[in-house]
């Protein structure tokens, strides 16, 4: 689903913090979309550790619609 998940808020570094379901309204912070991912409730994103932090990804594809913005 291209564009399912919006970042809402980023950290000073440009970590992204917060996330919008749009297709939902519900708000998550990081460590909550993580574990939606982990659990299998969104299947189009990852999770990868970046800095020994679990952080949200969208899966590769050959598009930039579906890429957490």
């Amino acid at each position: 689903m291209a564009g399912r998940v919006k970042v809402t808020q980023e950290s000073d570094s440009g970590r992204n913090q917060r996330f919008r379901d749009i297709r939902t309204g519900q708000e998550m912070t990081r460590p909550q979309f993580v574990k939606q991912i982990e659990n299998g409730q969104y299947p189009n994103y990852h999770v990868r550790v970046v800095n020994k932090i679990k952080t949200p990804v969208s899966n590769p594809d050959n598009t930039t619609n579906n890429n957490l913005d």
